[in-house]
């Protein structure tokens, strides 16, 4: 026990990266954020991750009492090293400090870096704590209201004429939400959401927010692991049956093409599809755990009455109901789901199996392109998989085989190996046929839909000292049917490397490459030949983040695109910014800006970045053409429980006298938003 104590200490006096950590947290998270949101849409919610971020922060994982399921909620920790955490736990005894991280197998410095805020070694309050009173005063209950809008009205709001497409509400966007917390045991979540276009307590919205969302979850009770009633989200095996809310998949973050899959949960988010409302639980018996599930819910779509039959010709899923077609499409779809999951776990072990049955009160048409030949038709879907997981000492394998009944298949298998304390290596194959069909499937792949595509991604994180890191993969690719705006069979790879270096409690440089290869088709007018164009993108990327002093600390970034389709002339983008934070310890207000310059050729070469926003939300704005970008974001805490935030953003194109194209359309050069939101904790 001494020399244990002993190890601790020096760790903890000599560790470059605690310090960085525990005073200066936001910078690294929002490093994180933005590996794990890097590939998805740029409109996504991902308030799930963040509230769920914020929680753990406030409430630290307690190291000696988890069983792994609040690690795999952190979501950036491999299914490996969640493995070894838990062996260390048990080969030498409970966690006298979180520094003790630092001497796991896998737990480099940049991991232990963002895991520091998010843990514990304290005590755990229990269910035998709970009375009514407690409920009532112990319970966390928070309220938070978000307005924005966009400060320059847009043509959409302009037309008159009610026989043209035009947006049916105002320019406002309204959020209210509630959360009640009893200790993470019972957990309330209500979403009210109303987006920018939508009408609001008129119109064909008289019932207020076009999106309402609720769930009832309790946690914990002996045999029962969780209930959910209401608005709930299921993540199963790797995702190639059932995988609500949201999936990543290829980015800087390698381990997360092996899915983590959690489970039952509630579903907290503001995205307006995939997910379930009905009621699920988690019941454990022996080494067995059955979630059985079942949900119904009007989903937005395109139905056609033809004769006594109802056609689906269209599913829609942005959650946009602006225009008199997106309220048509509003609700149109009654969709039946239900099923169960089973999975037996023994040490290591785990091994699963999910039957979903998804009914739709109309039937599904074929699309009349080449490339829907293959698409689902019907009003019934089932489909079924097993899964598998299992750590053997430094490795960590997994896999799914999954069919659509009525169908094709799909499948992956991969694992995951710590060759040595420096060097850990991801390999990964899938193979989803054309003909294979799921409503909620969201797995490892190059194209957003898991079918039509075979792939080998393989990659390795190399850690020379405790100061540099490199991470590069590989992903090869082919699609044997047709695509979009591809008609025969293609392929691709996608190659990505990122070198780090982490200063002495001040900061980090990092320099990243990505190439990318695909085909489309020739444009004739240009390319000589018929049939593929070679399409290639390029983009570098170079970051630095230092610390300046106890309140400010600085992130810059310069990133260039390079854009080649077939023998069409080469496309640039390049974009710059300048982030400046002001973070003062015990203060009431904090703030952070950005100053962004750009400059891009098309729309081909467009850039993406994240930058901070309000509490729970994200942006990730497009930055195109030429121009600046500027926002500006703070937070000020009023008193005892009660925060404000504001945001103001804008671009300017100097060159520009109209931004955007259709109902969007803005006159003039300038675009500017404004977010305000306050938060009441009780």
């Amino acid at each position: 026990m001494k020399l244990k104590l002993y190890l601790l200490s020096w760790i903890f006096f000599l560790d470059p990266f605690y310090t960085f950590a525990q005073e200066n947290p936001e910078l690294t998270l929002d490093q994180l954020f933005e590996q794990l949101l890097e590939e998805l849409d740029q409109d996504v919610d991902a308030s799930e991750i963040s509230e769920r971020w914020s929680y753990y922060i406030k409430h630290p994982i307690n190291l000696n009492k988890t069983d792994g399921r609040e690690l795999h909620d952190l979501l950036f920790l491999s299914m490996l090293q969640i493995e070894h955490l838990l062996a260390h736990r048990k080969e030498s005894g409970d966690f006298i400090s979180v520094q003790e991280l630092q001497s796991i197998a896998g737990f480099d410095v940049r991991t232990v870096q963002n895991l520091l805020p998010f843990v514990t070694v304290s005590a755990n309050i229990h269910y035998r704590d709970f009375t009514l009173k407690n409920l009532v005063t112990k319970a966390e209950q928070e309220v938070m209201l978000r307005y924005g809008r966009l400060l320059h009205q847009a043509k959409g709001y302009q037309i008159m004429d009610t026989t043209r497409s035009r947006y049916l509400g105002d320019p406002n966007r309204y959020l209210l939400r509630y959360r009640f917390n009893y200790n993470n045991k019972i957990r309330v979540s209500i979403n009210m959401d109303k987006d920018a276009g939508e009408p609001f307590f008129n119109d064909k919205q008289r019932y207020g927010f076009d999106f309402y969302s609720a769930s009832l979850s309790i946690r914990d009770l002996g045999k029962v692991k969780q209930v959910v009633i209401g608005d709930f989200a299921l993540q199963i095996g790797q995702g190639l049956t059932m995988w609500n809310g949201l999936s990543f998949g290829k980015g800087s973050m390698i381990e997360s093409a092996a899915r983590q899959g959690a489970g039952l949960r509630s579903y907290t988010s503001l995205n307006e599809a995939n997910f379930l409302r009905g009621i699920s639980g988690t019941m454990a018996i022996g080494r067995f755990e059955f979630t059985p599930y079942i949900s119904y819910r009007l989903i937005d779509g395109n139905v056609k009455e033809i004769g006594d039959e109802r056609a689906i010709t269209t599913l829609a899923i942005s959650g946009l109901h602006r225009t008199p077609t997106e309220q048509q499409y509003r609700k149109a779809i009654g969709q039946l789901v239900y099923g169960n999951n089973v999975m037996y776990s023994k040490n290591r072990l785990k091994i699963g199996g999910n039957f979903v049955a998804t009914h739709l009160d109309g039937s599904k048409l074929l699309g009349k392109r080449p490339e829907n030949k293959y698409d689902f038709e019907g009003n019934l879907l089932r489909n079924a998989s097993v899964y598998y997981n299992y750590t053997y000492r430094n490795s960590y394998f997994f896999g799914e085989l999954a069919t659509s009944l009525d169908g094709g298949y799909a499948w992956l298998t991969g694992s995951i190996t710590s060759i040595s304390p420096q060097f850990s290596t991801v390999l990964l194959y899938r193979d989803y046929q054309k003909n294979y069909h799921s409503f909620f499937a969201q797995s490892v792949g190059e194209a957003s839909g898991t079918s039509n595509e075979k792939g080998l991604y393989t990659g390795l994180v190399y850690h020379p000292s405790r100061k540099i890191q490199w991470t590069t993969y590989v992903d090869l690719f082919r699609f044997p049917g047709l695509r979009y705006r591809v008609s025969e069979p293609s392929s691709g790879y996608d190659v990505l490397s990122q070198f780090s270096y982490l200063w002495y409690k001040r900061g980090q440089l990092s320099l990243r490459f990505r190439y990318r290869f695909r085909e489309e088709n020739a444009e004739s007018n240009n390319d000589a030949s018929t049939g593929l164009a070679e399409v290639i993108k390029t983009q570098l990327r170079l970051e630095y983040k230092y610390k300046l002093s106890n309140i400010w600390s600085i992130r810059s970034r310069g990133e260039g695109v390079q854009y080649k389709k077939g023998l069409n002339d080469k496309e640039y983008g390049w974009m710059v910014y300048q982030d400046l934070f002001f973070n003062p310890n015990q203060s009431k207000m904090t703030t952070n800006l950005r100053i962004a310059y750009f400059h891009t050729d098309s729309y081909n070469t467009r850039i993406y970045a994240y930058e901070n926003d309000v509490l729970y939300a994200s942006s990730f704005p497009l930055y195109y053409q030429k121009g600046w970008r500027f926002y500006n974001n703070v937070r000020y805490r009023i008193g005892q429980g009660i925060d404000v935030w504001a945001k103001v953003s804008a671009f300017y194109y100097p060159r520009l006298e109209s931004i955007g194209s259709g109902l969007d359309e803005i006159q003039g050069n300038l675009k500017s938003e404004i977010k305000l939101q306050l938060r009441f904790q009780f």
